[in-house]
Formats: structure tokens, sequence, C-alpha cells
């Protein structure tokens, strides 16, 4: 009797341990690879207040409208995804876009020139100043993955 009670508890520590981890990480397998790289951005160009769940979604909302909008097919897609929608994933739709983590971090500096020409930088005086991860920031999203959709994913975790 000893040694099943041993054995259940040996068995239900890693269970409990990892269970937090498990969750963060359920969409890994689905919607992207395993992360392959890390980094964190802690910058703060200023403290936002009310920046929720519909900001954030409303926010995804208008960069797909304008990407299926545009001319060109989209070569990358945003989505957002947990309870209160606070993580960001970008995946490539081809195997050039994001082929490297180079590339992908010159897509979103790209993006920074589109966020910075909206009216909220402007009317927040920091379109000399924010980049798309300030924006991402501002409106609390905890991370952004970024994949190429194939065998690399990137996280930026943001530390308010």
């Amino acid at each position: 009797m000893t040694r099943i009670l041993a054995l259940l508890i040996a068995l239900a520590v890693p269970l409990m341990t990892t269970g937090p981890l498990a969750a963060e990480d359920r969409y890994v397998g689905y919607y992207y690879p395993e992360i392959t790289s890390e980094e964190t951005f802690d910058r703060l160009v200023r403290d936002s207040q009310g920046a929720g769940k519909a900001v954030r979604i409303d926010f995804v909302n208008v960069l797909t409208t304008a990407q299926l909008e545009a001319p060109e097919s989209p070569r990358f897609v945003f989505f957002t995804k947990g309870e209160d929608a606070a993580t960001l994933i970008v995946v490539a739709l081809d195997d050039d876009v994001f082929s490297t983590l180079f590339r992908a971090r010159a897509i979103m500096a790209q993006l920074t020139v589109s966020v910075r020409q909206g009216g909220f930088f402007r009317q927040e005086e920091l379109q000399y100043v924010a980049t798309f991860y300030d924006l991402l920031q501002l409106m609390q999203f905890d991370e952004l993955i970024i994949s190429d959709g194939r065998d690399m994913s990137h996280r930026v975790n943001f530390i308010r």
C-alpha cells in the first residue's frame, strides 16, 4: 500500500508542477510549433488605462481587415488567443516571410510604420518614439508569438 501511495505521489507531483506551463503552451502544436527562441520587452513608454480584451480583439480585426482589403494576398495572419485575448499570434503563410528570426523582426519593425501613422500615436504624441512592440505593450498584450508556421516560433514577453 505504501508503494502504491508513493507511486501515485511521484506521478502527481510532475503534473501539479507542470500544469500552468502546459496551459500556457496549449497552442503549441496546433497554431505554431514549439517555441525556439524568446525575448523580453520591458520598455514602457506610457501607462495605459482601459486597454482590455475588446481593444485587443478590435486591433486584430483592424489589422486583418486591412490585410484582406489590400490588393495582394496576406503573407501572414494575426490572431489573438487566451481568456483575455492577451496573446497575439502572427503566423507566416509562405516559406519566405519569416524564414529567419531577423526577417520576422524586420516585419515587426515595418509594422511600426503603419501604426505610427495611425491616429492613436499622433493623438498621444508617440509617433516619433513608439514602436509596434510599444503599441502591443500599451494594449496590455502579455505575449507575442511569431512563427514561420513550420518549425520556428519566437515568443516576445511583455513586462509591465
